[in-house]
Formats: structure tokens, C-alpha cells, sequence
């Protein structure tokens, strides 16, 4: 970060991972868990800034059950509600079934606990959804977090009062003393506790203002602010009025410069970085090179949040300041300008992002898309809504293909990609980019109707425009089709020509890589594997050559299918546990279960029929997740076959049949760590894992089938 640091954030953010400084709430705490032991689904309500998602947080971080957390603050779409969970719960699925459909089929069996926060202005989504999880999984425990009930039967209601007189004194003064302005309690503190009715928000946002003001000046500013409101009235006034009391006062005394980035800050979805918050909010009454130190100001005040990510430092704006601020400036008629101008950030930062991908920054790029998706789908929204805007939605959802595809979101991409490819834009461009990447997700989703539908229409209106980018992409998808369909003459000529014309026009990033691969897969299955192990090493040199790992992953699993059918397991073997280690990391699920399924073929012949046939009942529920198992494809699934006949006559039917079945208890990152530790062991440190895994650690089940292993 450039300049000087701001200080470490100490207002409640309402984040699960972010407990330091936890203040008070004991009996709270342990009066809830009893809750969620006794009911299945318990809703923790109360006003705005009382601390409910910090207890929720605490609660879930201290029990033994694995638990997701879903934030919905910052979705708007209803349809989004499951698409959150699944998220949360790092359940990958590429089919083109609904999540409310695959969640019960991954989840089944395990206890979890589902942390649902902010779904106010969702409720009725929410508690659909709610209801039918809660019936599909037996052990499943929902902990709903919000100022109203969710209204199914069977919800236990958990209100959350304020702070009582001495946790209110207690949280004041820590706060304080974060703030490097120690206080004591006093009869002023007690007093200024009492005034603000023992919010947690209120009183961090109050000790925010110590470094300016003493707790007596806090005190009359705040009396002030309330006669202003009541008329001169000092009765209590309702919670909620006291809390938009404080913010109010907060923001009162903040310079215009803060108030102005203040609200303008609230046009992020999520979390938010600097160097964004410099674009987006600079300008008009805020030159960029003061963004910093406003933001520090603000950070200081507890109206901003900051906590590091894999990412880098990043900030938040609690829901009920962000609230607030969002008002100031539909006020000042400036909120459109706003908009468009985070809108524009993000078609840069997804635009620098598409070319970073075939680089060495790749594993970088999906992390930064990753905590940046709130703000992604925002912009998606933003432009797909307004019809002038409907050309940078289609740009904006094409050129995140490498997120859909590549990172395990075939699902939501797809949503996107339809609604935007359906859209009359008058920028053709940008549509064709729509419909061939829509036609590569329905491919590897397995859905070929609309597949070639897509990538038809994309051809056919390319060649009008005189397109020949477009013309070359829809080509390369449509051979991907065929290959997948075992058309494999069609195939090799699609695929030859596109990437012809890819040379032609100078194109080559990953998804041309990726058009080579598939044309030795291609050549792979029809025999030649001399020349398919060709293509592949090209394809790996050019991949080393500028650090591109994805791509690099496939060309290793042909590689791999190569040295087994020439009868090398060690060496397929070596190739195999790279590209599932690659694969997983990016949390490409088709890239980990086909290495998966030649991993079973390569472990048969190396002996261990067991092992074999337990990593094949953990592909195949893998496959659930993916779409049509390997396609429908006889050539893809051969190897499966193969290694099925060969454990079934060393193992006899029903000890196949058993290690088949222990193999599907185990959850995808558990099936992975068995497949490259051969001992049930994780994958090593320096893999990163997918997003959401660690919160599975605890649930994992299925064990080996070590009494079956031949010694």
C-alpha cells in the first residue's frame, strides 16, 4: 500500500474469521449454542449494529461442526440466494442444474451448520430455500442472522439485547485504548454508554472520535444531536433510532471530504481496495491524491473496516453504514455518475484480468476475481439492466470466461452469459464473445443442444460481420463438440482450422492452447499418440515458457493417457499428480476428475485394485457435479471401463462394489489428498486450496479400503 498505513480496524465487522478484541457477550454465546443444539434452524435477531453477526461469528468458530458462511448483504437478485450458499460452501457443480438441486446431493450425510447473515431484504428467497434444505438434509443446522425471523415452523427466535451498563463501559474503553487514547470508567463514559443504549456499532463509532474529542465533548455532541431529532426531548429513544442517531452524529462530524467518499464508497458490493476506491471515488470535490488519507480517517472511525486477504488489504463498509451513506448520495444526484464509474473499473480490472490469465500471475488472478465477485456481479447487474449498457454486460461476462470456465463457476457463468447474449445490443463484438463462451460452457456442462445453438448462431453471425476473431472461436468450440461426441474425423478439422486461424491473426493465449490439446486428444484416440504426445510438449514448452498453469494441467493429462497406453504407470503416474494438483487449485473440477478417473486406471495397473476402485467411487461423484460422466464419450470413458474390468476380477464384485461406495463418501478435497498422498493425506502446503475447503476438514468420511489392498 502506498503511503501512510492506516490503523488496524476495530469496529465490528460481522466477519466469522474476525474475532480479536471480542468483548462481553458470554451467556449470549453460550445461551445460543444451546439453541442450535436443541433446534435445527435458530434466528438470531435484533437491531442494526447490536453485534449479531460477531455473535453468530463466535458461536459457529467455536463449535465442533463444520459451518459455511453466507453473506447476503450485498445480493439483490433472488435467484442468487442458492448460487451464495453453494459459493460459501465451496461446492463446485457444472451441471446445468439449479444449486438448490446439487447442495442436498454434496452436503448428504454430513453434519453442517449454515450460517445465513443479512437476508432481510431476501426473507422470502431465504426461507424457501431454507425449508427445503432443512427437509433434504437431516443434519443439517441453519443459524439465520437478521432483524427479522425467517417465519418457518419449527424456528427457535434468539433476540439480541444491547450491551448491558458494564460490557457497554468495557467495549468503550477497549476500543479506546485500540485507538491509543486510554479512558477510564467514568461517570461521563457510563453516561455516554447509557446515551447510546449500549449498541456495540454506536459506541465503536463514538470511541472512534476519542482521538478529537473527550468523552465530555462526545457527550454534549451527542445531547445535541438528540434534541436536534426529538424536539429537546432527552427520554431514551427506540434502539434503532439511537443507532441512525449515531451514525447521523458520526457523520456529522465528519470533514466534507469524508462524508463525500463516505458515500461514495457504498456503490462497492462487498470488500473494496484502494487502488479502486482512488478510481471510482476520486474527482468532483476529492482529488485522488487525498483518497488515501481520507480513507485512513475513516478507517480510524469505525464507519470503515480493513482485514487482509489472500488479495492483499482490502475494506468494508458495514451494512447499516453503507446504508446510510447510500442515501447521501442518491441525495446528492450523483449516484448514476458513481455507478458508471465502478462499472468502468471493473470491465478494466476484468479486461487485465483475461490477459493476465496466460501469464505467471495466473493463480494471482484467481484469487483477485475471487474476493472481487460481489463487485463483478454488481457491475453484470448494472449494465445488463440498463438498455445502453447491455454491450459492456455482453464484453463483461465474455471476458470472464477464464472465471466460469477455469475456476469452477460454469453454473453462475452460464446464468450471465445467456441473459447477456440474449440482449439486441448494436455492438456485435461484443455479443459474439457472448455466445462462443455461453457455447464452450454448455459444452463442458454436457448440455450439446443449446451448445451448438450457441456456437451455430455465433459462426453464422460472425461470418456476416466479417468477424474473423469470432469466426476462429466458434470454429475451435464447435470441434471442442465434436470431439466430446467421439465425431473425432470433425473433430481434428475443426480444431486444425481454427487454430490455422488463430495463427493467422496472431492470437495465442490459453484458449488457443487449449484447441491444442484437444486436437491431440483427438489424435490421441485415434491412434497416433506420437503426434498427440507432440502437440502436448509444444503445448507445455509454450506454457513454461509464460508461466501458464491451467492449460499446462490438460496437456499434462494427455501427456499421461499417452505414457500409460505405452505402457509407462510411473511415468502417467508423475504426469497425473501434477495436473490434479494444478487442476485443484484452480478449483477446476473437470480438470480434477478426469485425472482422477486415469489415476484409477494407472493405480489397477500398478496393482492396487482397491485403491482403484476406491478413486473411481470418487470420481463418480464428482461427475455429479460436472455434468454427463465423461462426456457420454466411449473414447473418454475406455480408461474407466478398463480399470473396472480389472479391479472387478481382482477384487470379485462385491469387494469392488464396497471400495466403490467408500470411495463416494469422500468429499472432493479429501478424494483429492488420497489420490496424490496415496494415504489419505492433503495435498501439500504449497497447493492452495480451492475457496471454502477448509471449513471441511472436519466432515470429511469414507476411509480406504486398506483390508481390500493387495500388499
Amino acid at each position: 500500500m502506498r503511503g501512510p498505513q492506516c490503523p488496524e480496524p476495530f469496529a465490528d465487522g460481522g466477519r466469522p474469521l474476525e474475532l480479536t478484541g471480542f468483548v462481553g457477550r458470554t451467556a449470549e454465546a453460550a445461551g445460543l449454542a444451546a439453541a442450535l443444539r436443541s433446534a435445527r434452524l435458530v434466528t438470531v435477531t435484533g437491531a442494526g449494529g447490536v453485534g449479531k453477526s460477531r455473535l453468530a461469528a463466535r458461536v459457529a468458530a467455536d463449535g465442533e461442526t463444520a459451518h459455511g458462511w453466507v453473506e447476503l448483504a450485498t445480493a439483490h437478485d433472488p435467484e442468487f440466494v442458492e448460487y451464495e450458499v453453494a459459493e460459501a460452501l465451496g461446492l463446485t457443480d457444472h451441471t446445468t442444474r439449479a444449486p438448490r438441486e446439487t447442495v442436498p446431493e454434496q452436503l448428504a450425510g454430513r453434519p453442517v451448520l449454515l450460517v445465513l447473515d443479512g437476508f432481510e431484504h431476501l426473507v422470502d428467497a431465504t426461507a424457501e430455500l431454507v425449508s427445503e434444505l432443512l427437509r433434504k438434509l437431516p443434519e443439517l443446522r441453519v443459524l439465520a442472522v437478521g432483524r427479522r425471523p425467517l417465519g418457518l415452523a419449527g424456528e427457535r427466535l434468539f433476540p439480541l439485547a444491547p450491551l448491558g451498563a458494564d460490557e457497554a463501559v468495557e467495549l468503550f474503553t477497549d476500543r479506546a485504548r485500540e485507538q491509543g487514547v486510554p479512558v477510564s470508567d467514568g461517570p461521563e463514559v457510563r453516561e455516554l454508554c447509557r446515551r447510546l443504549d449500549g449498541i456495540p456499532l454506536a459506541l465503536e463509532l463514538a470511541a472512534g472520535r476519542l482521538r478529537a474529542l473527550s468523552p465530555a465533548q462526545l457527550l454534549d455532541r451527542l445531547d445535541d444531536r438528540f434534541r436536534l431529532l426529538t424536539g429537546g426531548g432527552r427520554d431514551v429513544l427506540p434502539r434503532h433510532q439511537t443507532l441512525r442517531t449515531a451514525i447521523g452524529w458520526s457523520h456529522e462530524l465528519c470533514t466534507p471530504s469524508e462524508r463525500l467518499l463516505w458515500a461514495r464508497l457504498t456503490v462497492f458490493a462487498g470488500t473494496f481496495d484502494l487502488e479502486a476506491v482512488e478510481y471510482v471515488c476520486s474527482g468532483d470535490g476529492l482529488p485522488e491524491s487525498d483518497v488515501l488519507d481520507v480513507l485512513c480517517e475513516l478507517v480510524a472511525q469505525s464507519v470503515i473496516t480493513r482485514e487482509e486477504t489472500p488479495a492483499g488489504s482490502r475494506y468494508r463498509m458495514l451494512d447499516t453504514v453503507r446504508a446510510y451513506g447510500a442515501g447521501w448520495l442518491e441525495a446528492t444526484g450523483d449516484a448514476a455518475r458513481l455507478r458508471r464509474r465502478h462499472r468502468d473499473w471493473f470491465l478494466g480490472l476484468a479486461t487485465w484480468c483475461e490477459q493476465e490469465w496466460f501469464s505467471p500471475r495466473q493463480r494471482e488472478v484467481a484469487a483477485r476475481v475471487a474476493v472481487e465477485l460481489p463487485s463483478l456481479r454488481a457491475a453484470l447487474e448494472f449494465c445488463l439492466t440498463q438498455p445502453e449498457e447491455a454491450h459492456l454486460g455482453q464484453y463483461l461476462a465474455g471476458s470472464l470466461w477464464f472465471c466460469w470456465v477455469g475456476c469452477g463457476r460454469l453454473a453462475e457463468g452460464r446464468r450471465w452469459l445467456e441473459r447477456s447474449a440474449a440482449l439486441e445490443s448494436g455492438y456485435e463484438r461484443s455479443r459474439l464473445k457472448a455466445l462462443w463462451v455461453l457455447g464452450y460452457v454448455a459444452v463442458l456442462q454436457g448440455d450439446r443442444g443449446p451448445a451448438r445453438e450457441a456456437l451455430r448462431a455465433c459462426r453464422e453471425r460472425a461470418e456476416r460481420a466479417a468477424d474473423p476473431l469470432a469466426v476462429a472461436y466458434a470454429e475451435h468450440r464447435t470441434g471442442c463438440l465434436a470431439l466430446v461426441t467421439d465425431d473425432l474425423p470433425r473433430a481434428e478439422t475443426l480444431l486444425r482450422s481454427a487454430l490455422a486461424r488463430y495463427g493467422e491473426i496472431g492470437e495465442l493465449n490459453s484458449n488457443v492452447l487449449m484447441g491444442r490439446v484437444e486436437l491431440a486428444m483427438a489424435r490421441a484416440f485415434q491412434g497416433d499418440l506420437p503426434d498427440a504426445v507432440r502437440l502436448c510438449e509444444d503445448v507445455r514448452r509454450v506454457c513454461e515458457e509464460h508461466g501458464e498453469r491451467w492449460a499446462r494441467s490438460y496437456a499434462l493429462y494427455v501427456l499421461a493417457y499417452a505414457a500409460w497406453r505405452d505402457g509407462a504407470p510411473a511415468r502417467a503416474r508423475e504426469l497425473l499428480t501434477d495436473c490434479l494438483r494444478n487442476a485443484h487449485a484452480f478449483d477446476d473440477l473437470l480438470g480434477s476428475v478426469l485425472s482422477l478417473e486415469l489415476l484409477a486406471l494407472v493405480t489397477a495397473a500398478e496393482g492396487d485394485a482397491a485403491e482403484a476402485a476406491l478413486l473411481q467411487g470418487a470420481a463418480a461423484r464428482s461427475w455429479l457435479s460436472v455434468g454427463l460422466p465423461l462426456f457420454g464419450s466411449a473414447h473418454y470413458s475406455a480408461p474407466h471401463a478398463q480399470c473396472e474390468t480389472t479391479a472387478r476380477e481382482a477384487l470379485g464384485d462385491a469387494r469392488y462394489e464396497e471400495c466403490v461406495r467408500r470411495g463416494a463418501r469422500l468429499d472432493r478435497e479429501a478424494a483429492v489428498g488420497r489420490a496424490l498422498g496415496r494415504d489419505g493425506a492433503r495435498p501439500p502446503a504449497s497447493v492452495p486450496a480451492p475457496r471454502g475447503v477448509s471449513r471441511w476438514d472436519a466432515v470429511r468420511t469414507g476411509g480406504g479400503c486398506e483390508a481390500g489392498k493387495q500388499r
